[in-house]
């Protein structure tokens, strides 16, 4: 069996070949990386290090080989042509460029051979959907090719979850993550035959509970602790969530995301709580040491309209309930400015400096005056560039 994965970052190496191997494929890894690339053709074998409370595990990595997608197009195409499992951990941003190659490399399959299963796997809901429109563009697949193209390929989404910290200096291949993971990926693409054999994988009828479930937990309440403790000037999250105050306005971010969760999704609210108790648990984890400014990066991301902040406030401005927290920390993101090493923070410092308060709700959160949501983001954003 084999899997070509694109991004071959701490994500891409550490969480998913991490269970591609374990579950017998070959790994062929995809970068335009040449550093990475260079290392990883180096070298047979690399180390995954799980960090938890109760000590550390690691697993070793092998049976895999690297192509720079860059420069040989043309044998990560043929690849696709042989490949039971495309997936990718390159960021929701990039998916559009990865498209053509894996398009060409789908168009190549035999209609007879199973189809293969791609999976994006990125902090964005709908991922797969979004790399599917992109690979099923006029651009990518000739139209005549689209009546057949679902016995060539089946594209599936999913919801990753696990913490990837920045890693220690002079870790080379090797990638330290935490123990805990969850990789929920929807099966009904896969009605006609089975869906790919991998370990771990828990295949679900209705993914878009999972998705937000961790989005609007997991992303909003580390997020919401970067945010404020980047603020408060706190070195990392573990840091911040040692303030109460910190820690009082997660725990409130959560209960307004958990209000819709319970509410929207049927899931029981003792449930609900449990998941925000271990997930605080889980993101003020000593071990990880994440750094503020690194949980934090990507401030335009973050702040857009589906992401964890203004999504879940906007759907709870509508059904007239408490945002106020998920306010706060939307506040917070937008102070993120001209942070180092983070082109988005001063992409944002731009807009801010250069756009009236409602145009810049309108760029960076995706509202529209007719959205309840809006003329609450306006004001903060008024009072974070008053004080700019």
């Amino acid at each position: 069996m084999k899997a070509v994965h694109f991004g071959a970052g701490n994500i891409g190496r550490g969480f998913v070949a991490e269970f591609l191997h374990n579950s017998g494929y070959e790994v062929v890894f995809c970068d335009v990386m040449d550093s990475i690339i260079d290392q990883l053709q180096a070298s047979k074998s690399y180390k995954v290090i799980q960090v938890g409370a109760e000590g550390n595990s690691e697993s070793v990595i092998t049976n895999y080989r690297a192509i720079n997608s860059k420069t040989h197009e043309a044998d990560v195409i043929k690849e696709i042509t042989t490949a039971d499992i495309v997936t990718c951990s390159v960021g929701p941003n990039i998916l559009k460029f990865i498209a053509p190659v894996i398009a060409k490399g789908v168009d190549a399959r035999p209609n007879d051979a199973t189809p293969i299963a791609v999976i994006a796997c990125e902090n964005a809901i709908g991922a797969t959907d979004t790399l599917a429109e992109h690979i099923l563009h006029p651009k990518c697949t000739p139209e005549h090719r689209l009546d057949d193209h679902h016995e060539r390929a089946r594209y599936a989404n999913s919801a990753i979850d696990r913490i990837v910290p920045a890693q220690d200096p002079g870790a080379g291949l090797d990638v330290k993550l935490e123990k805990f993971y969850e990789w929920v990926v929807d099966k009904s693409p896969f009605h006609d035959h089975e869906p790919p054999a991998i370990k771990g994988i828990k295949w679900v009828d209705d993914l878009i509970p999972y998705i937000e479930r961790k989005l609007f937990t997991v992303n909003t309440g580390h997020a919401a602790a970067a945010y404020h403790g980047y603020y408060h000037k706190k070195t990392t999250v573990y840091d911040a969530l040692q303030d109460p105050v910190i820690m009082d306005e997660v725990r409130k971010a959560l209960a307004e995301t958990s209000t819709l969760i319970v509410g929207k999704h049927g899931i029981e609210e003792q449930e609900q709580k449990d998941y925000v108790n271990k997930i605080i648990t889980r993101i003020g984890n000593p071990h990880l040491e994440d750094a503020v400014e690194r949980v934090g990066r990507a401030p335009l991301r973050k702040l857009s309209r589906r992401e964890r902040f203004i999504g879940p406030a906007a759907e709870l401005a509508e059904d007239g309930k408490d945002f106020s927290a998920l306010l706060d920390a939307a506040e917070m993101a937008f102070r993120f400015q001209n942070v180092e090493g983070d082109d988005e923070s001063a992409e944002l410092a731009k807009i801010m400096s250069s756009n009236a308060p409602e145009a810049v709700v309108e760029k960076v959160c995706g509202l529209t005056a007719s959205d309840k949501l809006f003329p609450h983001v306006v004001e903060i954003v008024k009072k974070v560039q008053a004080e700019a």
